[in-house]
């Protein structure tokens, strides 16, 4: 399955963006996730024969297979198939705290909590003006 953006498949992560808030729609009943995505990953590997510092490999994650991290919609996309379910984009996001700002936003703009169409359960984060 696809990830969507403005309505246009997004095959490709952008290197300015550090991840992505998203909305993941179980076609089968209309039930909703918001969620937040990392395109990349920090890997550390060992110095250099000789050196004292780290050094740090940025990759890609696994974003172009993800489903979410909630049991119930897990188990949904184990049920049913990922055919059932829509991945849409809604925020690209340039560091972690746009995406948690963002995330955060979504959720309690849709009352995620309060509403049975959605499968959140948890809204958390830390997010500073600073970022923004």
């Amino acid at each position: 399955m696809t990830w969507y953006y403005r309505g246009n498949p997004l095959e490709q992560a952008p290197d300015e963006c550090q991840g992505f808030v998203y909305c993941i729609t179980n076609t089968a009943n209309g039930m909703q996730y918001i969620g937040k995505k990392n395109f990349w990953r920090t890997i550390k590997r060992k110095p250099l024969k000789g050196k004292t510092n780290r050094r740090h490999s940025r990759v890609e994650s696994d974003w172009q297979g993800y489903y979410g991290s909630n049991k119930t919609l897990q188990q949904a996309v184990e049920e049913l198939g990922p055919n059932t379910m829509h991945r849409t984009i809604l925020h690209l996001c340039k560091n972690k705290n746009q995406m948690s700002y963002y995330e955060m936003y979504e959720q309690f703009a849709r009352n995620v909590l309060t509403d049975p169409n959605y499968y959140n359960e948890y809204i958390g984060g830390r997010v500073t003006a600073k970022g923004l």
